[in-house]
């Protein structure tokens, strides 16, 4: 009798202690609940890489030429002057050269002598025994070796007149009538040229474009640049040529961008700025950079069933306000607005979606 009282009394205090304790544990609950801080978070989103870069770049002409006598002789007369404006075979220099047309003139001579020769023995081959058919062979060869001289010589004469390979504007003159011209003996980079040409209708825009961008050259695209000479004027040129080798010093690659222009406004050796576009095929991952934190190795909180998961992260393009990054998170993450250090790894918090 007495172990069953001891029995019920143990039973009824272990009741009485749960009803007391269990409002006690929801009230700490709710009061743990009510202590998690409270933070902002926005989600992970997912879109393609789309900016534009200021880079600076340069016009060169599509075409340029640098002009040199192929033979020796005296300046006669210079048609084009800088700045001239020429079509293409126009004459921009001729040549007087006496010795060479006299040279012409003789071998001319000595060639008529030699065919003259050739057919009367010809026509004597057909006498059985008349010449030799040796003879014949030496008289047709020494005619041909005539030939090809005269031959030579006209073509160097014909050096005397200079023309314009294309059509465009003179640049550069360096002659006047009466000097005496030759071919130049020293490297071309060092010689001075008679005149030099380019064509400035057709420009090259040459953009150096960085090495973190060069998969990312939109072929075909529209770029648009300025020049210090119009401030506040637009000019644009299409993306037409990568040359696929990177410059060791600089780490970028030369692009080029076709300019036309009926006016010539715009002139080779001008340095602009353009407005260069960065555009990718596939998504990636951005977050507002203040969702960012930890300098040099960079984080982002993520919050997962209310507690903070700290996810290192790599930096990658800026667009606006948004930061491209790369690590452990998929779109529609929640990540911290302002990550601090007080929200370690494992906080349980509060979050409340941005703007909401």
């Amino acid at each position: 009798m007495r172990l069953q009282r001891q029995r019920t009394f143990f039973f009824v205090s272990m009741f009485v202690l749960f009803v007391c304790s269990a409002p006690v544990a929801r009230t700490a609950a709710a009061s743990s609940k009510a202590r998690a801080p409270t933070v902002d978070v926005v989600r992970v989103i997912s879109r393609r890489l789309s900016l534009t870069e200021r880079l600076p770049a340069e016009l060169t002409p599509w075409q340029v030429v640098a002009l040199y006598p192929k033979v020796q002789g005296f300046v006669e007369s210079v048609e084009v002057d800088r700045g001239s404006n020429v079509r293409k075979r126009q004459i921009l220099v001729r040549l007087s050269a006496p010795e060479l047309l006299a040279q012409t003139a003789q071998a001319e001579a000595t060639m008529v002598g030699a065919e003259a020769t050739y057919r009367r023995l010809l026509k004597a081959s057909h006498t059985p025994g008349g010449v030799s058919p040796n003879e014949l062979e030496l008289a047709g060869q020494a005619f041909k070796a005539d030939q090809d001289r005269v031959r030579s010589l006209k073509t160097l004469a014909g050096y005397l007149v200079i023309r314009a390979p294309f059509s465009g504007i003179i640049t550069e003159r360096n002659v006047h009538p009466g000097a005496l011209v030759g071919p130049p003996s020293e490297p071309l980079s060092a010689a001075v040229p008679m005149v030099r040409l380019e064509q400035i209708d057709h420009l090259r825009l040459v953009v150096p474009v960085p090495q973190a961008d060069v998969d990312l050259i939109p072929v075909g695209a529209s770029v648009r640049f300025t020049v210090p000479a119009f401030p506040g004027r637009y000019f644009s040129g299409t993306i037409s040529r990568i040359s696929h080798a990177l410059n060791p010093a600089t780490r970028t690659m030369p692009v080029e961008a076709d300019v036309y222009q009926k006016q010539y406004l715009l002139d080779p050796g001008m340095f602009v700025e353009a407005l260069w576009p960065v555009q990718s095929a596939a998504t990636s991952l951005f977050v507002p950079s203040s969702a960012i934190s930890g300098g040099a190795s960079p984080f982002v909180d993520r919050v997962s069933n209310g507690q903070v998961q700290r996810i290192s992260v790599a930096r990658g393009r800026a667009m606006g306000n948004l930061v491209q990054v790369f690590g452990d998170l998929k779109a529609g993450d929640p990540v911290v607005i302002g990550p601090s250090a007080d929200l370690a790894n494992g906080t349980i918090v509060r979050a409340i979606f941005n703007g909401s």
